[in-house]
């Protein structure tokens, strides 16, 4: 079912080296982030029928997961998430196994990261416009 890893980690949160065991539910994801100490955010995308209108959208759900030091899954890489007790407030679920690297994940991070970059400036346009459209408000009082 599960492959064993090919590092030893002592830690006692691991479900392969460790005492936690898994139970309840189970995922496939990407990993979004690792900048957490053992820990890495997990998304995955689904569909929601919207009936209104007769067409699907797209909804993500995204999971904090404890990440062992055996497996240190990276960002892009796709991974199976098992349930287990409560690790910390946020955390209820451990990376049980790799499966691989997702396609095109960096260029799409970079797309978002460049998205937000955009939306930062266009604030920063229009307050120049409005500083422009009020000093010619000014000259054409004087």
């Amino acid at each position: 079912m599960v492959k064993m890893a090919e590092r030893k980690c002592d830690d006692k949160n691991c479900p392969i080296h460790g005492s936690l065991k898994c139970r309840g539910m189970g995922f496939v994801g990407t990993i979004i982030s690792t900048k957490m100490h053992r820990t890495a955010i997990l998304e995955w995308e689904w569909k929601h029928f919207l009936p209104k209108y007769e067409r699907y959208e797209k909804r993500r759900t995204r999971i904090k997961v404890h990440n062992p030091a055996c497996i240190d899954a990276k960002d892009g890489d796709i991974v199976k998430v098992m349930e287990c007790r409560p690790l910390s407030k946020t955390k209820h679920f451990v990376i049980v196994e790799k499966l691989g690297v997702e396609k095109g994940f960096r260029e799409r991070m970079e797309a978002e990261e460049a998205a937000k970059v955009i939306e930062k400036e266009k604030p920063e346009e229009s307050k120049e416009k409005e500083t422009k459209s009020k000093e010619k408000v000014e000259e054409k009082q004087e």
